[in-house]
């Protein structure tokens, strides 16, 4: 499969914007810099950013031994989806499936590319139907989003069943593991080199800690990281961001540590959101959050506000009627809610 078939033609020839950053990004040598319109007093980030993060992607790639020309990061996981959209679908033309309750992003991003949505619901144990799926797919039919573990039901969706879809589907398939760190499931980074289609998205949002540096990974293809490196803004991630997320890579034992503790404290909150009478059932979890379904999600979120915290309602999703979703927090934050939930 040559994936490049898939790409909007006008992509195929188009030219990258050349930064001057791109043309000499060497920074901390003793030279004098007076290529790029920069402020010239020292400031620590009064330079442009390196744009292919190349120090930071260095280490990741140590890290997660993945080479490095598999690899780009995103000004988060959302501007990675909001690329492939770009550069895979043309807008009132092709289209895209998505298997919903599943993270809402990918609705937007496709109604922002105008692109069309096709809808094939997971079915009560929130798993794929391969054949639901497959009766929607047509000749413009261009991505099909999997997230697993999924947001909001918390879940892997069942390895076999993603493998089932990668054999049959005919375009480019898009994972989304930004809870993989939390599952006993192994990463389909290591289809890579098997599925040239298949594209999987991470993030330092959630079992790094950064939600708020922005910062998302793709893995895919070297010819898809090559396109992707052409069309992304020069300068996506900021020095702020790069220089941080390389401390925390740094701190990777804290990381775990820290990772170790919210998989304690799921089993705990799931054990003891059993025991609520209020609480109809607690799904399955290999994230770091639960879904739970209540008597009366309305009204349980309402009381929840009422008492100071704050959980996501998540009633009007698909399947999820009547389903509170709880993000993992900490030891006195969950101990908290537990004794809350009991007083209801």
């Amino acid at each position: 499969m040559d994936v490049l078939e898939f790409l909007r033609p006008h992509i195929k020839s188009l030219k990258a914007y050349s930064s001057a950053r791109d043309e000499f990004s060497e920074v901390n040598k003793d030279l004098t810099f007076i290529d790029a319109n920069e402020n010239p007093f020292q400031t620590c980030v009064n330079r442009y950013p390196d744009p292919l993060q190349n120090k930071l992607k260095n280490e990741w790639s140590k890290y997660i031994d993945i080479p490095v020309d598999q690899i780009m990061f995103g000004n988060g996981s959302d501007e990675v989806l909001d690329l492939i959209f770009r550069a895979f679908c043309i807008p009132e033309k092709d289209n895209v499936v998505i298997l919903p309750p599943t993270y809402g992003m990918y609705e937007v991003l496709a109604q922002l590319n105008n692109i069309e949505v096709k809808k094939a619901e997971l079915d009560e144990n929130f798993q794929p139907v391969i054949g639901s799926i497959l009766k929607l797919v047509n000749k413009n039919t261009k991505l099909l989003f999997i997230c697993s573990p999924n947001n909001p039901s918390s879940n892997n969706l069942k390895e076999n069943l993603i493998k089932d879809l990668i054999n049959s589907f005919k375009g480019i398939i898009v994972i989304d593991e930004a809870y993989i760190d939390f599952s006993s499931q192994q990463s389909f980074v290591s289809c890579i080199d098997k599925y040239p289609n298949v594209i999987v998205t991470q993030t330092f949002s959630k079992a790094f800690g950064l939600a708020g540096i922005r910062l998302g990974i793709c893995y895919a293809n070297p010819k898809i990281i090559d396109v992707f490196n052409k069309i992304k803004p020069p300068y996506n991630i900021s020095e702020l961001t790069q220089k941080k997320a390389l401390e925390r890579l740094q701190n990777i034992d804290v990381v775990k540590k820290e990772v170790q503790t919210i998989m304690e404290q799921r089993e705990f909150l799931i054990k003891e959101l059993k025991t609520i009478t209020c609480i109809d059932r607690v799904f399955a979890s290999d994230a770091n959050f639960i879904l739970a379904r209540v008597d009366d999600a309305n009204l349980r979120y309402k009381q929840l506000i009422d008492n100071g915290i704050v959980v996501r309602n998540r009633t009007t999703q698909p399947l999820c009627e009547n389903c509170l979703r709880f993000t993992i927090g900490t030891k006195t934050e969950n101990l908290k809610l537990i004794s809350i939930l009991k007083s209801f």
